[in-house]
């Protein structure tokens, strides 16, 4: 009887299958069924979101695999968590496991290692695992926060609801705009002062500029003086007016006793009242003065 009939060769296939499927799927967990990795535990006492071909990173680079986690049905707090790491990773004392998530729910374990200069551990040895308090978790913590700020906000929208419903803010809003429309006349104002200024600048750096040239002609004439010729003409000037102020003071001279005679003064004011009498006199009879006859008779 032939062995390899049709039935055995089509449940070889099967079987064939099966394994490359369950090979492929291993592979794609991350997990090889002929690798030569090292193999430790770490020992949780939570293990969310944590599961069998979990990644294993050490510093960002990925080191290993979750292989298999096992519960201790006796000591809950004790979950013993099987990672298969590279053979070039060594693990120091204090070296701990840290279960990390991101926002899109990847869980991966994070190494944390140990100083360098502590005891080297063994395949199969134990190390300590926890949760990383990452942004999650700082956000879960301030959960209560955000509670108790939440009545303030509803306070605030509240109040600026209020504040939006006002007419006085619509008033205002009206005042702003007619501000608004004050400064663009203002701006507008100040662009044709601008232009004008820019037109007539020109001109009046014109005159100025003729007024410097005149004021250098000026300045140059001043400097043509002959100061000293001058400054001596002024002084004998002075002189002679000195000179004329000592005869006036003198009471000697002439000129000083016209000034400074009173009985002179005196006399000159009698004989003036005297003319002014004489001409007063003179004035209301003139035949006094004037003797005119025509028949050869004098009138007194």
């Amino acid at each position: 009887m032939k062995f390899f009939t049709k039935e055995v060769k089509i449940a070889l296939v099967a079987i064939a299958a099966i394994i490359v499927l369950f090979i492929g799927m291993q592979f794609l967990k991350g997990m090889s069924l002929f690798s030569s990795n090292d193999v430790y535990y770490v020992c949780f006492d939570d293990v969310s979101g944590v599961s069998a071909s979990s990644p294993v990173y050490a510093n960002g680079y990925r080191v290993g695999v979750v292989k298999s986690i096992d519960y201790d049905y006796d000591h809950p707090d004790r979950i013993m968590v099987a990672v298969d790491l590279d053979p070039e990773v060594k693990l120091h004392e204090g070296t701990r496991a840290e279960i990390v998530s991101d926002f899109l729910g990847n869980v991966k374990l994070e190494l944390r290692f140990g100083p360098a200069d502590a005891r080297l551990l063994s395949k199969g040895d134990t190390i300590s695992g926890g949760l990383q308090a990452g942004l999650m978790s700082k956000a879960a913590d301030m959960l209560p926060q955000v509670e108790q700020l939440l009545p303030k906000v509803d306070s605030i929208l509240s109040g600026i609801n209020a504040l939006v419903a006002d007419p006085a803010l619509s008033g205002t809003m009206h005042n702003a705009q007619q501000l608004t429309a004050s400064l663009n006349s203002t701006a507008q104002q100040l662009s044709r002062l601008t232009a004008q200024l820019s037109r007539d600048v020109p001109t009046m750096m014109s005159k100025a500029s003729g007024v410097l040239t005149n004021t250098e002609t000026l300045t140059g004439n001043l400097a043509q003086i002959d100061l000293d010729a001058t400054m001596k003409k002024v002084d004998a000037t002075l002189a002679n007016v000195q000179q004329m102020t000592a005869a006036l003071s003198n009471p000697k001279g002439t000129a000083g006793l016209l000034l400074n005679d009173a009985q002179l003064y005196n006399n000159i004011n009698s004989t003036m009242r005297s003319v002014d009498s004489l001409l007063v006199d003179f004035k209301n009879h003139p035949r006094r003065y004037i003797n005119v006859s025509v028949f050869g008779k004098k009138d007194k």
